[in-house]
């Protein structure tokens, strides 16, 4: 193998495979990305960890075919230090990798493309194309509210549910929910909803990151689904990840019917004070309360080895007076996601979960439940 390929292409490649490859494992393969230079002018750079895999093709000069498995984390660096805007890469015997920029010259310990995990094929893929946009704006609003317990594994992603034109996501640990809703065409050939692991989530955000951020005028992704995986596919990049089995909690149970006290605040505002007055709450629970009263809403925290601090916010609301407690990291995660100038909280008494929307767009719904102070 022997190819001629730019610095800046090559490392965007090897920059894709970096959240995939095992940075500790017992097979030292999924640490390696596989590298294979093709007759038709293109080198293909793979990595999996055997859930989620991405595979890329970019333009080279082939001088001759061939493949090799290397270390991704190191190649990547030496690619992001090379001093010249070309890199020639050579597979010598015992199947090192020569990297040549220039005056600098590496050797690099590969192993045999064999050993390498054979990926998964897509043939039969029923392809539906999605917005980049909307989809990505779908896991930043959903993706935070993931369960880190890994024995609730049905909750460790995102449901996935098309259903009568319209796509729903949502995540939940359990103390908060989180759903968003968006038009769609075609139903991704899916009769049910599917869990999308978390790992694989953020990959795909990343992809259609680098979609809006092509310059291309409509930037396409398309989505799929085949037997236990999920594909995304855009020109040249193949995404691919495994479905977490298992039975995702009924969601619609969990959501209230509108609150009978609605505040409608500015989100930037109460985002600041809740960082704000969250500092002196409690280390592992994040505690504020809530004093809410026609007009006005004081939010409070209180800890016994720190002190107590307190800050007003001015509000849209006629109803009677009500005190709750919430998680303030909960709360803070939701503003943080949203976009709109104004959010609505709707409460029905200290008991009972809150819910935050945006002013003025049902396409999102976030489920808090309270804590008692």
């Amino acid at each position: 193998m022997e190819l001629k390929i730019g610095v800046p292409e090559l490392a965007k490649a090897l920059a894709r495979s970096q959240g995939i490859v095992e940075k500790k494992t017992t097979m030292p393969i999924l640490s390696h990305v596989l590298l294979e230079a093709k007759k038709d002018g293109k080198l293909a750079v793979s990595a999996t960890d055997l859930d989620v895999s991405v595979s890329g093709e970019h333009d080279a000069e082939v001088v001759r075919e061939g493949a090799v498995a290397v270390s991704a984390r190191h190649l990547y660096d030496i690619v992001k230090s090379l001093p010249e805007a070309g890199v020639t890469l050579k597979k010598a015997q015992n199947n090192y990798l020569e990297v040549t920029s220039g005056s600098a010259e590496f050797r690099i310990v590969g192993l045999p493309a064999e050993d390498f995990p054979a990926l998964p094929r897509f043939d039969k893929v029923k392809w539906s194309t999605v917005s980049p946009a909307d989809l990505l704006s779908m896991i930043e609003l959903t993706s935070f509210a993931v369960s880190t317990d890994e024995t609730r594994y049905n909750l460790n992603g995102v449901f996935f549910e098309p259903s009568g034109g319209e796509l729903r996501m949502v995540a939940t640990d359990g103390h908060r929910l989180s759903l968003a809703r968006r038009p769609v065409e075609g139903e991704f050939g899916l009769k049910k909803g599917v869990i999308l692991p978390k790992k694989g989530l953020a990959e795909l955000k990343k992809l259609l990151q680098e979609a809006l951020e092509s310059g291309e005028e409509k930037p396409e992704v398309k989505l799929g689904f085949v037997e236990n995986s999920a594909v995304v596919t855009r020109p040249r990049v193949t995404l691919a990840m495994r479905l977490i089995e298992g039975v995702f909690p009924d969601y619609r149970q969990v959501i209230p019917k509108q609150g009978e006290k609605a505040v409608k605040l500015g989100r930037l505002r109460f985002l600041e004070t809740l960082r704000r007055i969250s500092l002196l709450s409690s280390d592992k629970a994040h505690a504020v309360k809530l004093d809410l009263s026609p007009g006005l809403l004081k939010v409070l925290s209180q800890n016994p080895d720190l002190g107590e601090a307190r800050e007003e916010v001015p509000v849209e609301y006629r109803g009677e007076p009500l005190r709750i407690g919430f998680n303030a990291r909960y709360l803070t995660d939701v503003l943080q996601a949203l976009q709109t100038a104004d959010v609505v909280l709707e409460l029905a008494d200290d008991l009972s979960p809150g819910v935050v929307k945006p002013e003025g767009d049902d396409g999102y719904t976030a489920v808090i439940m309270p804590m008692r102070i």
